[in-house]
């Protein structure tokens, strides 16, 4: 019982990450093609909330269940796979970390816009592509653990 328990708040938690992730990111680029800096401080705002609620529990939850899972089965956690499936952890949380504070930052920059009447700066635009392209990476190494997880290839 306790095994299936921590494998469904494991699975809860991957969920949670690539589906806040994935919501996040479709809003964030919607609000940035709309050019409206009220409509992306609005968003930007509901994204950083978001990220910092949904994301950051998952992110705590998911290495305390994966240990607790493989202590559960014996699984020793030098195997090839959660090796990899680490280091990708690790890449995801580098690239992470920054997209939280250029959201915040993007936020910023599109409230004090609207609040002038000017258009989104260019600040905001080298943040924004920026954001962007970390997403690629970030993501990318979500859906490379979920790909080890489910796989568990013999590395």
């Amino acid at each position: 019982m306790t095994y299936f328990i921590l494998k469904y708040l494991h699975v809860l938690g991957a969920m949670v990450i690539l589906g806040t992730g994935a919501g996040i990111a479709f809003f964030m680029l919607m609000a940035h093609l709309s050019g409206v800096p009220d409509f992306v401080a609005r968003t930007a705002a509901i994204v950083v909330r978001a990220d910092l609620l949904f994301t950051a529990t998952a992110v705590v939850v998911q290495p305390v269940t994966g240990y607790l899972l493989a202590r559960e089965t014996g699984l020793p956690l030098t195997e090839g796979w959660m090796v990899v499936s680490f280091v990708l952890y690790g890449v995801a949380g580098a690239f992470w970390l920054p997209v939280v504070w250029m959201q915040a930052r993007m936020r910023d920059l599109a409230r004090a816009a609207a609040a002038e009447g000017t258009a989104l700066p260019a600040a905001y635009h080298r943040l924004f592509r920026l954001w962007f392209a970390f997403g690629f990476p970030g993501f990318g190494s979500v859906l490379a653990i979920v790909w080890l997880m489910i796989a568990k290839p013999a590395l």
